[in-house]
């Protein structure tokens, strides 16, 4: 057996069970991320590049411009799928972009010595309760609300819509905390100071939310 060709399947199999790991093992996962390498880099691509894209489809779904896709008497559901795909791929790599560099920022502003491949890596990790959102929230709630869901005015308000949100929220405080624990992981600092540094990445996404609510 050629032993050569051995590293990287297997480094890739390893990476593709610490992406459910981090369910479970967030810490052991997150603290694989110090090995920096690029051969390491590489064999976490495929499962990053998943979560991106999935965690992506869910954060557009969750938009007001998704609720409303409908309201058009051109689109149907096909194209509700194609446009979450499509929509989804586009905004996840914004996010890993550009939230990779305000998590770099972050972490680099309290003393943290890492790169922005790795601060990228992190934040993609944190975002895989999305994906389990996008997985198990959202058939649910099409189940109930079908069409509506994409659609101003229709059946899925009151409190049913009320406790989707909730558990929305949930989620997304879920993959708040994964960050916490991978910025503390990968840093090996105490939980304060990782506290301090997602909340200095956070705070220009907060300030532009903000923004564009007071609008």
């Amino acid at each position: 057996m050629n032993t050569a060709a051995e590293p990287a399947p297997s480094r890739q199999r390893e990476w593709w069970l610490r992406t459910l790991a981090v369910f479970q093992s967030p810490t052991a996962v997150f603290t694989a991320l110090r090995d920096d390498s690029r051969e390491a880099a590489q064999a976490r691509q495929e499962p990053i590049t998943a979560i991106i894209f999935l965690a992506g489809m869910a954060g557009v779904l969750s938009t007001t411009i998704a609720g409303r896709l409908l309201d058009d008497p051109t689109f149907d559901g096909l194209s509700v799928a194609v446009w979450a795909f499509l929509g989804g791929a586009m905004y996840g790599l914004l996010v890993y972009w550009i939230g990779g560099a305000l998590v770099y920022g972050g972490g680099s502003v309290l003393g943290g010595r890492w790169s922005y491949r790795q601060a990228r890596h992190v934040l993609a990790f944190a975002a895989a309760p999305l994906v389990l959102m996008l997985i198990l929230v959202w058939p649910v709630r099409l189940a109930v609300y079908g069409g509506d869901v994409f659609r101003s005015g229709g059946g899925d308000t009151g409190a049913g819509d009320g406790f989707f949100e909730a558990v929305a929220l949930g989620f997304a405080g879920w993959a708040l905390a994964l960050l916490v624990i991978g910025m503390r992981a990968v840093h090996g600092w105490p939980l304060l100071r990782a506290v301090a540094a997602v909340a200095i990445a956070a705070t220009p996404a907060a300030l532009f939310v903000a923004l564009n609510l007071l609008r």
